[in-house]
């Protein structure tokens, strides 16, 4: 072999490496322009989801907050119910011990009135009334009262 011929053979062999060397430099390059387009495209439709995740986002804390409200009000009604219920135990109470005062009076007044018969009133005054906490105030009958001569 010459010399002429060798080199031509290294010619040959730096022409080809460095041929390979641009080829992998291109396809190199070619392939990191097309990561950072994808990761382009991912970013953006990341940002676009994000923007949709934040209205969901806002949408849950919102209604969360009209069941925090709604829970707040329920227990202000539910307060509310319990004071009614209180007051009309009291008002029952009350009602309760009125009625057994004028009744107490109706039969008193039954014991001083020389025109009634006493054994007759009470039989009949307890014939007709009902206990207090079984009659209604519409089905009570105050007690009978007597005949005048």
């Amino acid at each position: 072999m010459n010399t002429n011929t060798i080199v031509v053979i290294a010619a040959v062999v730096v022409v080809a490496l460095l041929l390979i060397a641009a080829i992998t430099w291109v396809a190199r390059k070619k392939r990191t322009e097309h990561h950072r387009a994808e990761a382009a495209e991912i970013r953006e439709q990341a940002a676009e989801q994000s923007h949709k995740v934040g209205q969901r986002e806002a949408l849950a804390d919102e209604t969360e907050a009209k069941a925090r409200a709604a829970q707040a009000e329920a227990e202000a009604n539910a307060a509310h119910a319990n004071g009614l219920r209180h007051q009309a135990q009291l008002r029952r109470s009350d009602a309760t011990s009125a009625r057994g005062e004028v009744d107490q009076d109706f039969e008193r007044a039954n014991e001083i009135d020389p025109d009634t018969d006493v054994d007759d009133s009470r039989r009949t005054a307890s014939t007709t009334r009902q206990p207090a906490r079984e009659a209604s105030t519409d089905n009570r009958v105050p007690p009978v009262m007597p005949k005048t001569r």
